[in-house]
């Protein structure tokens, strides 16, 4: 399990959360060469996110390659308040994981 990869911010206002995250990975296509060895670098990407706020799913995405190397992800939903939990995860291809749970500020 990877650890420290998720750098979550979040806050309310009004009646709408945000939710803004970095997320920490290569995001290998499995079609770039090394250019030292000249050997392909194999495909190691994210695959699913999950973002749930008090046990109810808000965000379930699915990513691929195509995906930039350290990506930023943001999503709004309703129903937050200040002081809330939220619980960030995601799985890569090769069955690395990383979760980390955010209180809305």
């Amino acid at each position: 399990m990877a650890s420290n990869t998720i750098r979550p911010r979040a806050w309310v206002d009004g009646d709408i959360a945000t939710l803004k995250m970095l997320l920490t990975h290569p995001m290998e296509t499995g079609l770039r060469k090394d250019k030292k060895s000249g050997t392909v670098i194999p495909a190691h990407y994210i695959e699913t996110i999950k973002v749930e706020h008090n046990g109810k799913m808000v965000l379930d995405g699915v990513l691929g390659p195509a995906v930039s190397k350290n990506p930023f992800i943001q999503c709004k939903f309703k129903g937050a308040k200040s002081g809330d939990s939220l619980t960030i995860s995601w799985t890569d291809n090769k069955g690395d994981s990383d979760s980390k749970e955010v209180k809305i500020g």
